[in-house]
C-alpha cells in the first residue's frame, strides 16, 4: 500500500516543470552500495526504499529544445575575466603579507597605481581648511613645469587641468611620453617655452601624485577612502596657490584652463584677483548647470552600484571596474557631439556579416566600449566620485561666495580652540548627514508657458533662462573681482556638456561688472564638430587664440 502511494506521489512529481536542465530521459539506477545496505534494514525502511527504487525507475522527460540558441556575450565575459585577474592578484598580494594600507596602491594588490611618479613634488604640512568644514592635516601637490621662470619670476603660467587630467600636459626628460596638451605647449607653441614658465599641476583629490582619496591618512595610516573630505574648485585652487608660495612666485602672468580647469581659472582671479594678471578659460562655465550637474550624477550613481565600490573602501581589493568602465562611456557621450558621429560613425556596424548582438555591434557602440576599456584601471574611482563632485558645487555667484565664506569663519573659529577634533566635528557636521527627501519631486508650475503674455515676457528675461541675454545680477556681482583682469573667453557650438551659452554668460557677465578687457570667441559648428574635446584637439583655433590673447 505505501509503496503504492509512493508511486502515485512519484508520478505527481514528474509533472511538475523542471527549475534546472534535466538530466538525459533514462532509467536512474542505485547504486550497489546503496542496495546493499537496504536489505538489512528494517521492513518500513525497505519499503520506503522499495518505493524510492520504483520512482528512481521512472523515466524523466527532457525538456524542450529552445527555439533559438542563447546570445553569446563576449563583453561580459571580458568583465568577469578582468574580475578574476584583479581577485587572483589580490589574493597573490594578500598571500604575501602586503599592507592594504599604501599610497601606491599597486603594492597592496589589484587596484593600479594611477601616478606613475615623474612629476615634481610639494608637500605641505601646514593643515588646509576646506569650503565644507573638512581638513587636510597636511598635502602633496605633484606638478611638472616647461620653460625657465624669469629673474623677477613674473612669467608665470598656472594651467588647469580637467577632471581627468594629470599634471602631464607636455613631455618632460623625466617622463617622455606626450602630454594631454603636447602640441599646445613648447618653444613657439601657444604657451611659448621661450618666453613663459607653465606650471600643471594635479587637483588636490586627483590620483596622479596629489593627496586625494587615495592617500593615507596621517591620522590613522590607512587609505583615506570616502573618510576624505568634500571639495570644492577653490580649495583645489588655494592648494595650488600654496604651491606657488613655496616657489616664490607671487604674481602670475596668466591663469588659463580648459574645462573643469576653466572653472578653476576663474575660480583663482576670484580668490586672488591681486596675483592673477590675465584669465583664459576655455569651454568652461562659472557655475554648473542641471544638465552637466546630471550627467556627472549619473556616472557616479553607476560606479557607486558596482558592488565592488563597497562604500569606497576597495583599495588593496579588486576596484569597481565595471562601474568606472560604464561611467568613462557615458562621459564620452558628453564629450563629443551628434554632428561628429553622424560622420565619423553613421549607421555603421562593426562586422555586418554577423548577426545583430547585444554587445557592442555598432561603431558607435564600439568606440565607447574602447573608450570604458581603455580608461576604467587608469583612475581612481573615488577620485572621480570627488573632482565631480566638485564640479558640481561651483558656484561663483555673489550669495554662495559670501556663504561659503561665512561657513570657513566659522570652521576657523573652531579649529582654534584648543579642544578641537577635525574628525568628530566634520562627522557631527549637518552638511554631512545626508537625508533622502521624503516626497517624491513634484512637477513646478512653468511661468513661461502662461498664457499672460507679460508672464511669459518675464519669463523669458528671467536670470535663470539660458536663453536670457543677460546674466543674473549675483552673478555678475560674484565675478566682480576680475574687472581689472584681461580675460579670454572661449567656448564651442558642438560642445554639449558646457554650452556655448555658459561662456555668453561668463563674458557678459564680466562686461556688465565693469571690464572693459574681454575677448570672448564661440568657435562655429562650421569651425569644429569635436564638442567639448575641441580644447584638446583643435590647435589651429583654440592655440591660435590663446596665443593672440597671451601675446
Amino acid at each position: 500500500m505505501r509503496a503504492h502511494q509512493a508511486l502515485r506521489l512519484a508520478g505527481r512529481r514528474v509533472q511538475r516543470p523542471l527549475l534546472s536542465p534535466p538530466r538525459p530521459a533514462s532509467t536512474i539506477l542505485l547504486s550497489s552500495s546503496f542496495s546493499s545496505s537496504s536489505s538489512s534494514s528494517s521492513p518500513a525502511s525497505a519499503a520506503a526504499a522499495s518505493s524510492s527504487a520504483t520512482e528512481a525507475q521512472i523515466p524523466r522527460p527532457s525538456a524542450p529544445a529552445p527555439s533559438n540558441p542563447a546570445l553569446n556575450f563576449p563583453c561580459l565575459d571580458a568583465i568577469e575575466s578582468r574580475s578574476a585577474r584583479l581577485s587572483a592578484d589580490s589574493s597573490s598580494a594578500s598571500r604575501a603579507g602586503l599592507s592594504s594600507s599604501s599610497s601606491s596602491s599597486s603594492s597592496a594588490g589589484p587596484e593600479p597605481s594611477y601616478t606613475s611618479g615623474d612629476t615634481l613634488n610639494y608637500h605641505c604640512r601646514d593643515p588646509l581648511l576646506l569650503d565644507w568644514g573638512g581638513v587636510l592635516p597636511s598635502f602633496n601637490i605633484a606638478y611638472e613645469s616647461w620653460g625657465r621662470l624669469n629673474a623677477d619670476k613674473s612669467n608665470a603660467i598656472l594651467l588647469h587641468t580637467g577632471l581627468s587630467a594629470s599634471s602631464h600636459a607636455h613631455s618632460t626628460d623625466a617622463n617622455p611620453a606626450p602630454g594631454w596638451w603636447e602640441k599646445f605647449i613648447g618653444p613657439g607653441a601657444p604657451l611659448d617655452t621661450d618666453r613663459f614658465h607653465i606650471i600643471c599641476t594635479n587637483v588636490i583629490g586627483g590620483c596622479y601624485g596629489s593627496t586625494g582619496p587615495g592617500s593615507v591618512d596621517p591620522g590613522n595610516g590607512e587609505n583615506y577612502a570616502t573618510r576624505f573630505p568634500i571639495l570644492t574648485m577653490q580649495d583645489m585652487v588655494r592648494a595650488q596657490f600654496r604651491l606657488l608660495d613655496h616657489l616664490g612666485i607671487d604674481r602670475l602672468y596668466a591663469s588659463v584652463g580648459s574645462s573643469m580647469g576653466g572653472m578653476q581659472s576663474l575660480a583663482a582671479a576670484t580668490l586672488f584677483p591681486d596675483r592673477v594678471s590675465r584669465v583664459a578659460t576655455i569651454s568652461g562655465c562659472a557655475r554648473s548647470h542641471p544638465y552637466s550637474i546630471a550627467m556627472r550624477h549619473t556616472q557616479r550613481q553607476v560606479l557607486m552600484m558596482d558592488p565592488n565600490w563597497n562604500r569606497g573602501f576597495y583599495y588593496g581589493r579588486v576596484p569597481p571596474h565595471a562601474g568606472m568602465k560604464l561611467a568613462r562611456e557615458i562621459a564620452t557621450v558628453t564629450y563629443r557631439s551628434g554632428p561628429e558621429w553622424e560622420q565619423r560613425f553613421g549607421r555603421r556596424r562593426a562586422d555586418p556579416s554577423k548577426p545583430p548582438a547585444l554587445c557592442p555591434d555598432f561603431l558607435i557602440e564600439t568606440y565607447l566600449d574602447h573608450a570604458g576599456e581603455k580608461w576604467c584601471l587608469t583612475y581612481d574611482p573615488n577620485s572621480l566620485l570627488y573632482v565631480s563632485k566638485a564640479m558640481d558645487l561651483f558656484d561663483l555667484g555673489y550669495e554662495n561666495q559670501v556663504a561659503t565664506q561665512a561657513r570657513r569663519r566659522a570652521r576657523e573659529d573652531t579649529l582654534a580652540t584648543s579642544s578641537y577634533s577635525p574628525s568628530e566635528s566634520v562627522a557631527a557636521d549637518p552638511h554631512c548627514s545626508l537625508t533622502l527627501p521624503s516626497e517624491p519631486y513634484q512637477e513646478q508650475p512653468d511661468s513661461s508657458t502662461s498664457s499672460s503674455p507679460s508672464d511669459a515676457s518675464e519669463a523669458l528675461s528671467s536670470p535663470a533662462n539660458p536663453a536670457s541675454s543677460r546674466p543674473p545680477a549675483d552673478l555678475i556681482r560674484g565675478l566682480s573681482p576680475l574687472r581689472d583682469i584681461p580675460t579670454l573667453v572661449m567656448g564651442v557650438a558642438s560642445d554639449i556638456l558646457f554650452p556655448a551659452w555658459q561662456q555668453r554668460e561668463i563674458a557678459e557677465s564680466l562686461r556688465l561688472g565693469g571690464n572693459r578687457n574681454v575677448t570672448h570667441v564661440e568657435l562655429s559648428e562650421e569651425t569644429s564638430l569635436f564638442g567639448h574635446d575641441t580644447f584638446l584637439l583643435d590647435l589651429k583655433n583654440v592655440g591660435g587664440n590663446l596665443r593672440l590673447f597671451l601675446d
